[in-house]
């Protein structure tokens, strides 16, 4: 679905959207009202966050669908509160197939116009997505939208105008996000993952370059290497650089996406329950690119380098095994104790790469890493292993602003012995406990004392079932978390 801002009086649309505060569910329209005050009756809406209703209502002969939406109470109003008030009620008029909806914006002095209206874009966008591309009968409804409520100056106009922008590119690149973790591991592979990405740098206006199997050996990435060797598709190390702030060359900020396009679990083999959403495992790779679009698309004033180490884990007679010994691009050696802790053994050689060839200061990896992300934080929270807590401070205040929820995992000495081996420098599981902690510990140690955090998303990269604004499926995040720091930053 397009999303597009466009300027159209009430009585053209065919829905108005009406959010409400809780325990003020009323608005200056009789008939309406009328509607409004048998649903209280029937305690049927309250104006809590989240709750949706509709009706239709008669506008001197033409008929209108009113979708009022819950925004909770007025002094706790976020942005988030209007993301999640919208996505419900923009799924309600996309089951009604509306095409023009008029969206009248709460009055409110806890957000200004510019906050408001990119919520209102943000909420709409998120939440009309859908995954159709493979359905014979896919029907694309493109969506048109206004803003009214009250007489809006020339200012606040340009003010709606630049929000709803930055709303729409970032709902954009989320989508790209979404579209990359859905897509089938048979349709996206290391090799075309490394081509859309090419297509998406020269659209956009960041550089990438993509280097062959060849030029991974030379390079030393034998971790890389090793998780690759059982696929039939050979690796692709992508790398976009982004260079927004020339007086400030030399300060780079480098994000590493987790890219294993598939991931069978190797001869540590994934239970074949739920190895259909293992095309998922890119998911970090995913919001890593997507935030690569939206930095460019907004021209921010800041330097980013991106690297993905894309490739899939399977099982072939020259696969790695639980046992083997291997080495990496910093000279570690390694000793694997499970096929399936594949990830992090992708990252080390990806995350010295982005250091030592790219030169940048501070590093961030983003992966779909434990299921232990998953048992802890369950599927609403990304957890964080650092070792600055100032960079995670500049973190957490924009996920608080992106409404994707991040938490910080103890790093103490003590779990750093859990990932010690016997017979080599380092092994790939820590054990039962901790894994979470462990996983990222083990990335760590490759980040050769640079400002790092370690975001593990296995837990909020993907829906069993809709939840708020994200859809069934992949859901693009921390991309707006990351977009909202790299932003910040270059004011």
């Amino acid at each position: 679905m397009d999303i597009n801002y466009k300027k159209f009086p009430c009585s053209e649309a065919d829905a108005v959207i009406i959010p409400l505060f809780e325990g003020k569910v009323e608005v200056p329209n009789e008939e309406t009202n009328r509607f409004l005050d048998l649903i209280k009756a029937k305690g049927q809406f309250k104006g809590a966050k989240g709750e949706v209703i509709s009706f239709i209502r008669d506008l001197g002969g033409n008929l209108q669908d009113a979708i009022i939406t819950g925004l909770g109470k007025e002094e706790e109003l976020s942005s988030e509160a209007i993301r999640v008030a919208l996505s419900k009620a923009v799924r309600k008029a996309k089951e009604l197939k509306d095409k023009r909806i008029f969206i009248k914006i709460p009055e409110n002095s806890k957000l200004n116009y510019y906050e408001t209206a990119k919520a209102v874009a943000e909420g709409l966008g998120l939440g009309s997505y859908s995954f159709e591309k493979y359905k014979s009968n896919n029907e694309t409804l493109d969506l048109s939208f206004s803003l009214g409520g009250r007489d809006i100056s020339d200012e606040e106009t340009n003010n709606i105008n630049e929000a709803i922008e930055e709303g729409i590119v970032l709902v954009e690149a989320v989508e790209i996000a979404r579209d990359l973790v859905n897509e089938p591991a048979n349709a996206l592979y290391p090799r075309t993952l490394a081509e859309k990405v090419k297509d998406l740098g020269n659209t956009y206006g960041f550089k990438v370059e993509v280097k062959e199997n060849e030029e991974i050996k030379a390079l030393g990435m034998e971790a890389f290497l090793t998780v690759a060797r059982g696929a039939k598709n050979s690796p692709k190390l992508i790398v976009m650089r982004y260079y927004g702030d020339d007086s400030n060359k030399d300060k780079v900020l480098g994000l590493v996406g987790k890219g294993l396009t598939y991931d069978s679990g190797g001869y540590s083999l994934k239970p074949s329950s739920g190895m259909e959403t293992m095309k998922s495992d890119m998911g970090g790779a995913a919001a890593v690119i997507g935030t690569m679009v939206s930095i460019a698309r907004r021209k921010l004033k800041t330097n980013v380098i991106a690297v993905v180490a894309a490739c899939e884990n399977m099982i072939s007679g020259d696969a790695y095994k639980p046992g083997d010994i291997i080495g990496s691009m910093a000279g570690k050696k390694i000793e694997v104790i499970n096929t399936d802790a594949e990830g992090r053994l992708t990252l080390a050689d990806a995350v010295t790469y982005i250091i030592r060839k790219e030169g940048v200061d501070e590093v961030i990896d983003v992966a779909t890493l434990t299921g232990a992300a998953l048992v802890a934080l369950g599927t609403t929270t990304t957890a964080v292993i650092t070792n600055n807590n100032e960079f995670y401070g500049e973190l957490s205040a924009a996920s608080e602003y992106s409404g994707e929820r991040i938490w910080q995992l103890p790093s103490f000495p003590e779990y750093k012995k859990l990932i010690k081996s016997d017979i080599a420098d380092l092994k790939n599981t820590g054990g039962r406990y901790a894994g979470t902690i462990t996983a990222g510990l083990f990335i760590g140690e490759f980040v050769e004392d640079k400002p790092w955090m370690h975001l593990d998303i296995a837990g909020t990269a993907w829906n069993d079932s809709v939840r708020d604004y994200s859809p069934k499926g992949g859901t693009g995040e921390p991309l707006r978390t990351l977009y909202e720091l790299l932003k910040r930053r270059a004011k």
